[in-house]
């Protein structure tokens, strides 16, 4: 694991290339994608089941959605202890989702114009869940409560069946998220089937939930026919370091992010230099015993990166420039530090609060901005799950009031038809 100080001539060229990970270059892959979404909206359940053989080496013989029988099953499949973590996380997630709730408003004018906003929430949702590399039962969780909460009407789920089948836990979160429907479909051609519908399918009016690069591919190429919540590249871990505190903790934080992708992030920025050399050490002792060895061993290499800087302002300020998904505090004082991070998917403080607590159970969404996308982009909520529209209610005395204005700007843009269309309420009177 490379260490770098601020100071050095090459850390801007190492900054460069931290900041500039997430761009994706998906042009291998687009006209491919290009032609499976084109397929299944052409020939519908078909394609997707020539795909799905083709790609998952599984023929679903035209089973495409999982029987209630197989849900219901999955809960005798895993002991009594897990179904009720399963719960637990449950409920954390929907109490803390429930805050984010917001209510349709109204205000009204001396005049008696009426404005506000009517919140509603979307009829039909879509989740993706990856299969691959390890099961997601959070994913699921934490796709399909917040769209519940939000007051969604069917919550649609399609998930890679695998050889296997689908993963029981999966399954069983799904029932206790209160999922609708669940496909045994996954790659491109479930975001197609989601955003055109097919005859097994329905056609929902957002797809949410990360994937690979082809999924990822697909949902940018369906953006506009359906909405997207975001487009997820690999996980990324920030922790900003004072010098206090255990090395390990650091060193097993750093890890529990690699150990999901090999373009995984694990990043540390540090104010002492011990500490950079010790937290090297326990990344390379801790690494040996890992079970995903060859996996975080990989992402280590190619993005892992230990940072030494004069102090936490500068430790801050590379911070906001890399805008991390997740970032830790690993500080004395990490409510002091807070006010100066602007940008980070989601912010863990204090030495008690490692990365692994926001995946499970503390509450708020693991579906978070990467790639520096912080910058700009928020976590998946309820909020992602409703729509806002506009009331406007003019009175006789607004129209009067405020009519001539009106004419007088559809003028300036050259739009006589507006124009004319407000002058005509105002010649009722003459």
């Amino acid at each position: 694991m490379r260490i770098i100080d601020s100071k050095d001539k090459s850390f801007p060229e190492v900054l460069a290339s931290i900041t500039k990970r997430g761009e994706q270059d998906t042009s291998a892959v687009e006209a491919a994608v290009k032609k499976i979404l084109d397929d299944v909206r052409a020939k519908g359940d078909k394609a997707v089941l020539e795909y799905t053989k083709k790609f998952d080496g599984v023929d679903l013989k035209g089973r495409l959605q999982v029987a209630e029988a197989e849900i219901n099953a999955s809960l005798k499949k895993i002991s009594k202890k897990d179904l009720a973590l399963i719960e637990l996380a449950a409920q954390r997630i929907e109490s803390f989702h429930k805050k984010q709730l917001q209510n349709s408003w109204f205000t009204t004018e001396p005049d008696g114009t009426i404005l506000g906003a009517k919140v509603t929430a979307l009829e039909r949702a879509g989740i993706y869940v990856p299969g691959g590399k390890a099961a997601y039962p959070s994913t699921v969780l934490m796709n399909a409560i917040p769209a519940k909460v939000a007051g969604v009407d069917e919550v649609i789920m399609v998930t890679p069946p695998g050889k296997e089948g689908i993963n029981p836990y999966v399954l069983a979160s799904a029932k206790v998220a209160r999922v609708d429907k669940i496909f045994r479909i996954g790659g491109a051609q479930s975001v197609g089937a989601l955003a055109y519908g097919t005859k097994s399918v329905p056609k929902v009016d957002k797809i949410t939930g990360p994937g690979n690069i082809y999924v990822a591919t697909a949902k940018r190429l369906v953006f506009g026919i359906v909405d997207i919540d975001m487009i997820a590249g690999p996980s990324e871990i920030l922790v900003i370091n004072d010098g206090t505190g255990e090395p390990s903790w650091i060193a097993t934080d750093l890890l529990s992010q690699a150990e999901h992708d090999e373009l995984a992030s694990g990043i540390l920025i540090t104010t002492s230099d011990g500490m950079a050399k010790a937290v090297k050490a326990e990344v390379e002792s801790i690494l040996k015993k890992l079970k995903r060895k060859h996996i975080a061993e990989v992402s280590i290499e190619r993005y892992g990166a230990i940072i030494i800087t004069k102090d936490l302002n500068e430790a801050a300020q590379i911070s906001n420039r890399i805008a991390p998904e997740h970032l830790e505090l690993f500080v004395e004082a990490p409510f002091e530090l807070m006010p100066k991070i602007r940008n980070a998917g989601a912010i863990f403080l204090g030495r008690f609060t490692p990365e692994a607590t926001g995946d499970y159970l503390a509450g708020p969404n693991h579906t978070l901005p990467t790639g520096g996308t912080a910058r700009f982009s928020s976590p998946l909520g309820v909020l992602d799950f409703v729509k806002r529209t506009s009331i406007i209610s003019f009175s006789e005395k607004a129209i009067d009031t405020l009519g001539s204005s009106i004419k007088r700007f559809a003028d300036l843009e050259g739009l006589e038809a507006h124009g004319k269309s407000v002058e005509a309420r105002l010649k009722r009177k003459k």
